[in-house]
């Protein structure tokens, strides 16, 4: 029985992998591999370069674009390179190259905008406040390490997400993320800041689509159809299936094209959002939020270096100028402030155009800090250029700070535009009016009645608003006097007692800090736009001391821009009483005084009333016209004591029952600063409403001594004043009511300490009817 003959199967060879034509590889299919594998990758650095330039709009120079562009030809040309490394070494790569190129970056940045220090220290700060910085820095923003390094970081990192998923993935519209997302936080950080990037975003959109059109991945046959191995049924289904596939995708965006247009349209016109106003700007401390209560300091301490100061060019008279530490715009009846808000500025400062007519000098000075602390930065406004220091800076005042703050030895140079208005044109010049100026023409409530009769008195007496702002100056120069040793302040009650007190008293004297609070207080009452100035007026280049430290101030005209004025006393001239010029206009007289004329002449008799010497009949006697005089005059004075008694008794009811909850307490509070004054304690108008209730509950304790206490919350009554006056319109009638419960039991409680007959006069006694109030 045989058997089959084995049955040998021959596998045919395979064919040999054909070689690359040419020595190096070369040849038509070299050639489209690199053509298939440019598009996407120059994609990439194009798009993300144009979210750079969407974003160096807001800069001041084109240094940043060319920044960002580098970083995105860095970022992909790395991931390309490093195509074949296994994925997870291509990260470390491409973040060394990162670092590399952002220490370049803000070497560069730092070259450019002239920022002192070293590399290190340079790269220390920017990335403590890079971000920060960014979002308060002024616009047009300068390339600096700090305003550089996020957007060359950000561009990296897009450049590395987006190549390692389009190229080493092959999923090149996932890889469109990064760059679109760096694309819309560069269109949002600018807001409002620029015109629409119309531009910009049509090419983006353009390359993103030559991007995804070109056919990429390794090639096949020519023509080879990628479905051709497979069997008939299976290539019908897949074909299908691809179909369905793309006319869903195609649907897909239609539909969303159809949604999203319109909303996108319809957000064409609207303002973008700022982030701008989300983040805080850096602010000044409050010793350099009201600077002016540092001259009475400076004034004790003349000798105190401040600053050392070199000066080039200047006004034709050679002059030193004015150096401006700050502007105060901002009174509230208690404080000038100065309400700026500083953006983060590079080494050029933005330029204003100056009033037409307007003369400028350029001014070069080098400032180097001596004991001047906080955080204002002098300048001889207005500062073009700063190099030496890094500032923020307000365009409407023209000031300076340095965020660090000042210390001994900073050096920094300031480049100026030092304007002189034509004062030729004030004296005809008018003054703006206006929500653009209501900052600078706002009154605080509360103003003392004799501060508003002053302004008043100079504003009828001189029509023009120049004429105005003369006369103030020069009544305070003729009035008042200049003493180093008074006490800093000029809230209201500061303000008053400088104008209108004792000068045995310490009245009408005072620092530049007096003179120039109570110009721009008198000038707005008198409706002047006013501000005050801080600064220094130096001698000659060299030191500037505490001695030449002084404020003024400052009146805008139209057409002319911001004048200075000088309140300041001659140095040989004797200053003039007050009351020569100004003569307070006299009160309505009280009730009690009006029948005084009339009644007082019937208490002498008539001539016809004595004994007939014609002959005749006698007359009355000289007994009974005695008593009938004495008589008539008793009852004269119980009629005038009885209406004082009542007129007293109507004044308490009017103070403490009618009227609002504010006029209430403003009643009770008189009531109580006139028990003082009966008691033979006044209290002075310089005395702050708590000082006045510490005096008022010391004289009511030392009036008790040896009898029981009475306690009474005077305090209270302090409180709810400084309310009404810091507050109007919160008093609630339950306040109203409590301050006239304390002011009763105050009142009380003092009148009872005193003699039987000191209470009898304490009752009728008129001072309180004609006491100013």
């Amino acid at each position: 029985m045989g058997r089959d003959p084995p049955v040998v199967t021959v596998t045919p060879p395979r064919p040999a992998v054909e070689a690359p034509a040419g020595p190096a590889g070369g040849g038509p299919g070299a050639v489209a591999r690199v053509l298939r594998a440019v598009p996407v990758p120059l994609a990439l650095i194009v798009m993300i370069a144009l979210g750079g330039v969407v974003l160096g709009r807001v800069y001041a120079d084109p240094l940043l674009t060319r920044l960002t562009a580098g970083a995105a030809v860095g970022s992909v040309l790395v991931s390309v390179a490093a195509r074949r490394l296994p994925s997870w070494l291509v990260a470390p790569l491409s973040v060394a190259a990162l670092a590399g190129w952002a220490l370049l970056s803000l070497r560069l940045a730092a070259a450019h905008a002239a920022v002192p220090g070293g590399l290190g220290e340079v790269a220390a700060d920017a990335a403590r406040n890079a971000i920060p910085r960014l979002l308060t820095a002024m616009i047009p923003v300068e390339p600096a390490p700090d305003t550089v390094l996020v957007p060359v970081v950000a561009a990296w990192l897009a450049g590395l997400a987006a190549a390692e998923v389009a190229l080493r993935a092959g999923r090149v519209l996932l890889g469109y993320l990064p760059p679109v997302l760096l694309y819309a936080g560069a269109l949002y950080v600018v807001g409002p800041n620029a015109g629409p990037a119309v531009g910009p975003t049509v090419l983006f959109a353009a390359v993103a689509a030559v991007g995804l059109a070109v056919p990429g991945g390794r090639p096949g046959p020519a023509g080879a159809d990628p479905v051709a191995g497979l069997a008939p049924a299976v290539r019908a289904a897949v074909r299908l299936r691809l179909l369905a596939a793309g006319t869903a995708g195609v649907a897909v965006v239609v539909a969303l094209a159809a949604l999203l247009a319109p909303v996108v349209a319809g957000q064409v016109d609207d303002r973008p959002v700022d982030p701008r106003r989300y983040v805080e700007p850096p602010q000044v401390e409050s010793l350099d939020e009201n600077p002016l209560i540092r001259i009475s300091g400076w004034a004790l301490n003349p000798d105190q270096k401040l600053l050392d100061v070199r000066t080039e060019g200047g006004a034709a008279d050679g002059a030193p100028p004015r150096i401006r530490l700050a502007v105060l715009s901002d009174y509230d009846g208690v404080t000038w402030r100065v309400g700026a808000t500083y953006r983060n500025a590079g080494r050029i400062l933005p330029a204003a155009e100056p009033v037409p007519g307007t003369t400028t000098d350029p001014v070069r000075q080098e400032i180097t800090v001596a004991d001047l602390t906080g955080r204002l930065l002098p300048a001889v406004p207005t500062p073009r250029e700063v190099t030496g220091a890094r500032v923020a800076y307000d365009p409407e005042t023209g000031t300076l700070i340095r965020p660090e703050g000042l210390a001994p030895g900073l050096r920094y140079t300031v480049a100026s535009a030092q304007e002189r208005p034509d004062l030729n044109l004030v004296s005809t010049a008018n003054v703006p009016a206006g929500d653009a100026v209501a900052r600078v023409l706002r009154v605080a409530d509360g103003a003392p009645e004799q501060v508003r009769r002053l302004a008043t008195q100079l504003a009828e007496e001189n029509g023009a608003p120049y004429a105005r702002a003369a006369a103030i100056a020069d009544f305070l120069a003729e009035h008042y006097r200049v003493t180093a040793d008074a006490p800093s302040g000029h809230a209201y009650p500061n303000l008053a007692f400088f104008l209108f007190g004792p000068r045995n008293g310490g009245g009408q004297r005072g620092t530049s800090e007096q003179f120039a609070a109570a110009f721009a207080v008198l000038g707005r009452l008198a409706g002047l736009p006013t501000r005050v100035v801080v600064g220094f007026e130096p001698k000659a280049d060299g030191p500037v001391r505490a001695a030449d430290a002084f404020a003024w101030p400052e009146v805008l005209f139209e057409g002319v821009g911001w004048v200075p004025f000088d309140p300041m006393p001659r140095p040989d001239e004797e200053p003039r009483p007050v009351e020569e010029d100004f003569r307070p206009k006299p009160e309505d007289p009280p009730p009690s005084e009006v029948p005084a004329p009339t009644v007082e002449p019937t208490a002498t008799p008539p001539a016809a009333a004595g004994p007939d010497r014609r002959g005749g009949q006698a007359g009355l006697g000289t007994p009974v016209l005695v008593g009938g005089g004495v008589g008539g005059l008793v009852l004269l004075v119980a009629v005038l004591l009885l209406v004082l008694a009542v007129l007293r008794r109507n004044l308490s009811r009017g103070r403490l029952i009618h009227g609002d909850p504010g006029r209430r307490i403003a009643g009770a509070w008189r009531e109580l600063t006139d028990a003082l004054r009966l008691a033979g304690h006044p209290v002075g108008a310089d005395l702050a409403a708590a000082e006045v209730a510490d005096r008022a509950r010391r004289t009511l304790a030392e009036a008790q001594a040896g009898q029981a206490p009475v306690a009474v919350e005077v305090a209270e009554l302090a409180g709810l004043l400084n309310q009404v006056a810091f507050a109007p319109g919160t008093a609630t009638p339950a306040q109203g009511d409590r301050a006239a419960v304390v002011a009763t039991a105050y009142v009380t409680a003092l009148r009872a300490t005193r003699s039987r007959w000191h209470r009898l006069l304490w009752t009728v006694h008129p001072g309180p009817l004609r006491w100013r109030r």
